[in-house]
């Protein structure tokens, strides 16, 4: 994730070096202000500011688990040819590496052969200290998964520790990796959370829009070539009463006909946020010849991919709560404890899904066949439509074959949305570029639920009832949880 709640202390690694701070997140501990985190033996590079500025650090790198032996690298589709035949691995930062889908992407491109930097504050986890949430998978440090990963695969993630907020601190990230392809995940994601109260309303919005504004500054400044992959959420459409293109819809009116942005209909906080983003990366692209992909992305499930699967403290994190868990993912969890599928309102309410597997493909995708200089390209980013009614039926039904009894019952919706719509959204541009998708099947299906009740001991039932109501939002900060 991106952003840090202040800047009013220092955090000591390796007895010298200061990231900025109010509270930081590391590993499983939370560290408050004045306190300091033992001496380190990781080896890292300080980069030091010009003048009379204090040191930070930008870059740490996990020290690696004895191996017998290490992978050797071999050219792959991280590989391209550079000046002369060379062949030369593309340099990709992943900004907010440590959550669910950077994390995936992380290991998915550097399995691929390409140079990955994760850049993260390591806030997400915090948020989960605050709320008194937890994975339904235990999650290891961001320091202890890139060890196992040079362990598994003798392959390097360079980690960057800090907050894309900071620009001085984006800026020497950027010097010091060189990146070729900027993927941004690095914002607040969950639309309950924005809708908490006040300070999490601005929270996300700071959050996610100068995060990104920065993001762009920095390739302005630093690599004017750079492509930019950024997040973006089919969200940020609502539910129109037509056809959802991507990105551009082409309209007649008065007798005169252009090409427009498709009309923006967010429905909390965060999907302003997002809203804002697409906006401002529209103009840069338009303002300063930059290269960038809008990945309007569907709704996520699934926890394994190839690489995570490949050792525990790989695992992925899955979220089943009220605040950061998805339908199917929740639903899937619900079934595996006996607690009934909570339907908000009508659950007619549609939107596009993918498997996780699909969302670092379609990254993958986009940065081997990047956007041109001065373009700003849309791709929809899901595979299938489904009503919330739809899911609640299928894992039901896959429930059953398991042995479970799966029952559903209707809560009052807290969000202001429409229960019953048109929904029609194109999503054909990454299936040109390649996407073989993953889609929903009953083995699928029965592997999420087989998941979810491997690890039902795991859950807190006081976290599956929506707590976070879009008519109540509070002025004041709160605790989510009971």
């Amino acid at each position: 994730m991106a952003h840090l709640l202040s800047t009013s202390c220092s955090v000591d690694m390796s007895s010298c070096c200061k990231l900025p701070c109010h509270q930081s997140y590391q590993g499983s501990k939370l560290f408050s202000s004045s306190c300091k985190l033992p001496t380190s033996n990781f080896p890292r590079k300080k980069l030091v500011l010009k003048g009379n500025r204090p040191e930070r650090v930008c870059m740490v790198h996990a020290t690696t688990l004895p191996m017998s032996q290490e992978a050797k690298t071999q050219p792959g589709s991280g590989s391209h040819q550079a000046s002369g035949g060379s062949s030369k691995r593309k340099r990709v930062m992943v900004i907010g590496g440590d959550g669910y889908c950077g994390w995936a992407t992380a290991l998915h491109l550097s399995n691929k052969n390409y140079e990955v930097a994760i850049v993260d504050s390591l806030v997400r986890r915090l948020f989960d200290h605050q709320l008194g949430l937890d994975s339904l998978t235990p999650i290891s440090s961001i320091h202890n998964r890139i060890r196992r990963w040079k362990s598994e695969t003798g392959k390097t993630i360079q980690l960057y520790i800090g907050d894309i907020c900071d620009f001085e601190f984006l800026a020497e990230t950027f010097e010091s990796f060189k990146p070729d392809a900027v993927v941004h995940f690095g914002e607040q994601r969950s639309a309950p959370y924005s809708m908490i109260d006040r300070s999490r309303a601005v929270f996300t919005q700071n959050n996610n829009v100068i995060g990104t504004l920065n993001v762009l500054f920095a390739i302005k400044e630093f690599r004017e070539d750079c492509h930019l992959v950024k997040l973006g959420t089919m969200g940020e459409y609502g539910t129109p009463n037509i056809d959802i293109e991507e990105g551009y819809i082409t309209i007649t009116h008065n007798g005169r006909t252009d090409t427009l942005p498709y009309p923006k209909q967010a429905s909390s906080f965060y999907h302003l946020s997002k809203v804002h983003d697409s906006n401002n990366i529209a103009f840069t692209c338009k303002a300063w010849g930059m290269r960038a992909t809008d990945l309007n992305q569907g709704v996520v499930y699934g926890v394994r991919t190839d690489e995570t699967e490949m050792h525990e403290e790989l695992c992925n994190r899955l979220d089943y709560d009220g605040v950061f868990g998805t339908a199917l993912n929740r639903f899937c969890v619900q079934a595996a404890v006996g607690h009934p599928l909570t339907v908000y309102g009508k659950g007619g309410q549609t939107r596009g899904y993918l498997d996780i597997r699909d969302t670092i493909q379609c990254v993958e995708l986009a940065i081997a066949n990047p956007a041109q200089r001065g373009e700003f390209r849309v791709f929809n980013q899901f595979t299938e439509q489904f009503s919330v009614n739809e899911l609640a039926s299928l894992v039901t039904k896959a429930g059953e074959k398991l042995g479970l009894n799966v029952e559903t019952k209707s809560v009052p919706n807290p969000r202001v949305e429409a229960e019953e719509h048109y929904y029609n959204a194109k999503h054909t541009k990454l299936i040109e570029l390649g996407l073989k998708p993953h889609l929903l099947s009953d083995s699928l299906l029965d592997s999420l639920l087989n998941f979810a009740i491997q690890f039902k001991d795991r859950v807190d039932v006081k976290q599956i009832m929506p707590s976070v109501s879009w008519k109540k939002i509070g002025a004041k900060p709160k605790t989510v949880a009971a």
